[in-house]
C-alpha cells in the first residue's frame, strides 16, 4: 500500500482569537480523510519549525484536545515573524526546508497568515518548482489588520472589531460618569500600521448621535491638529465628554507617522504605538482638559472571551475547506471569504492566486468613512456590523475562561542534523 502524504501546517505573524479555530478546522478535516492525507505535522513557532526540524504531530492529539482549539486564543502551536533568506542566488534555508519535507513525507504546506506570510506561501511554491520537490502549496488568510487583498474580510478581524467596540462603549460610559469634576477625554489606541479598519469599526459603537466614540482618527485622513480640537471642544460643549479612537497609524499632513520606532521587524516594518499619550498631551496642552488614555496593544487581538460567532465560523471553515480544495487539486492559491450580501448576511468560500496576494495590502475605502473625516459612513456601517454578530464564549472554569493544558506538542523524532 502507498504511504500516505503528510501536511506541514504553521502559524505565523500576529495572532488572533481565533486562529487556533482554523488549526481545528484543518486538522478535523484531515482526520475525515485519513484513507487520503497522512499526518498534520504543525511547525513549533511558524516557518521555524520546518528550518529546525520540530514538527508537532497532531494525529498525537485525542479529539478533545483538537476540539478545545476553538476556543483558545493566541497561537497553540507557537507563531514567529521570520523572513526566509534568499540573497544573491543563496537558497540555502530553503533547501534546508525541502530536506526535512523530504524526510517527513511531506507533500502539503499550508500557511495560516497575513501579508509577508501569504509572500513566503508563494517563494517556497515557487521553490519547491525550481528545486523540482511537488510541493501544494496553500495560504490561509488570518490578520486582525483586515487588509489581505482578494477577501472580504480576514479571519481574527471580526473579534478584534468586536472587541474594539464593546471597549469604547465601556470606556465612554466611564469617562461620561466622571466628567464633570474629573477626566474628560477619553483615548483609545488600536492597531493599524498602514489600514483603519480596527479604527473604523469601533464606530459601530455609535449608533445614534452623540453615542461614542465621537472621534476615530484613521491613517487615511491626514491629522488636521486645529481641525481635531475644534471637534474636541464641541464635543466637550455638546455632551461634557470625549471618546477617540486613535489607529497607531496616524500620519500628518507629510505623510509621516506621528510615532514611529526605529526598530523593525524581520520584514522591515518599523514597530508603531504610543500615539495615544501624544494625542492626550496635544489635547492638555491647548484645551486643559484632563484625559485619560488606553492602549489596547495585545488585549484586542487574544480576547477569546469577547469572540464574534461569525469570526470563529469563518475561521474554521477555512481550515476545514483548505483539506477539501487541496484534495480537488487546488495549489498556488490563498483561501478568500467572498461576500454575498450584507443584509442578511451571506458568504462563501473562494481563492484567489497567490501571486495576487503576497505583500499586497487592503486599504480602508475612503466612503467608509464619514464626510468630516471623524466616523464611519453608512456604507461602512453595513460592512462591519455583520463581521461582529453572535457570542462564542469559551467554556468557564472557577470563574475564568477553561484555555490550554489538552494539548500534548508531543514532536516527530528528527532526522537531520
Amino acid at each position: 500500500m502507498k504511504k500516505l502524504q503528510n501536511i506541514f501546517y504553521a502559524q505565523s505573524g500576529g495572532v488572533t482569537a481565533v486562529i487556533n479555530a482554523t488549526a481545528c478546522g484543518l486538522i478535523q478535516a484531515a482526520r475525515e480523510n485519513s484513507d487520503k492525507i497522512g499526518k498534520v505535522l504543525a511547525g513549533h513557532n511558524g516557518i521555524l519549525g520546518a528550518l529546525r526540524e520540530e514538527l508537532i504531530d497532531t494525529s498525537l492529539e485525542t479529539d478533545e484536545a483538537i476540539n478545545s482549539l476553538l476556543y483558545t486564543p493566541g497561537g497553540a502551536f507557537g507563531s514567529c515573524r521570520y523572513k526566509l533568506k534568499a540573497a544573491d542566488g543563496n537558497t540555502a534555508e530553503y533547501e534546508r526546508l525541502f530536506e526535512v519535507f523530504k524526510a517527513h513525507n511531506i507533500a502539503y504546506f499550508f500557511y495560516n497568515g497575513g501579508n509577508d506570510s501569504q509572500d513566503t506561501t508563494l517563494k517556497i511554491s515557487e521553490m519547491s518548482q525550481r528545486l523540482g520537490y511537488p510541493l501544494v502549496c496553500i495560504g490561509i488568510p488570518k490578520t486582525i489588520d483586515n487588509d489581505l487583498p482578494l477577501t472580504d474580510n480576514c479571519p481574527g478581524f471580526g473579534s478584534v472589531a468586536k472587541y474594539i467596540t464593546t471597549s469604547i462603549r465601556e470606556g465612554a460610559f466611564d469617562v461620561a460618569s466622571m466628567a464633570a469634576t474629573s477626566t474628560q477625554v477619553f483615548i483609545m489606541e488600536v492597531m493599524g500600521r498602514e489600514a483603519g479598519w480596527i479604527a473604523a469599526a469601533g464606530g459601530l459603537a455609535a449608533e445614534k448621535k452623540g453615542d461614542a466614540p465621537h472621534i476615530i482618527l484613521f491613517p487615511e485622513i491626514p491629522f488636521d491638529e486645529p481641525k481635531f480640537l475644534a471637534k474636541v471642544t464641541d464635543c466637550i460643549k455638546k455632551y461634557s465628554s470625549c471618546a477617540i479612537i486613535v489607529s497607531e497609524g496616524l500620519r500628518n499632513q507629510q505623510g509621516n507617522y506621528l510615532v514611529e520606532s526605529t526598530k523593525t521587524d524581520a520584514f522591515g516594518h518599523h514597530q508603531l504605538g504610543g500615539i495615544a499619550p501624544v494625542i492626550a498631551d496635544i489635547i492638555t496642552r491647548n484645551l486643559s482638559y484632563k484625559c485619560h488614555y488606553a492602549v489596547c496593544d495585545y488585549l484586542q487581538r487574544s480576547a477569546r472571551h469577547l469572540a464574534s460567532q461569525t469570526d470563529l465560523v469563518q475561521a474554521y471553515s477555512l481550515g476545514s475547506a483548505a483539506i477539501d480544495l487541496v484534495l480537488k487539486g487546488a495549489d498556488g492559491i490563498m483561501l478568500t471569504i467572498e461576500r454575498k450580501s450584507s443584509e442578511p448576511y451571506e458568504w462563501a468560500i473562494g481563492t484567489a492566486p497567490l501571486s495576487k496576494v503576497a505583500n499586497a495590502e487592503k486599504y480602508l475605502p475612503r466612503d467608509y468613512i464619514d464626510k468630516e473625516g471623524f466616523g464611519i459612513s453608512k456604507k461602512g456601517r453595513e460592512y462591519f456590523l455583520p463581521l461582529i454578530q453572535g457570542e462564542a464564549y469559551p467554556p468557564y472554569k472557577n470563574g475564568m475562561p477553561d484555555y490550554g493544558g489538552k494539548l500534548q506538542f508531543k514532536k516527530v523524532k528528527k532526522c537531520l542534523a
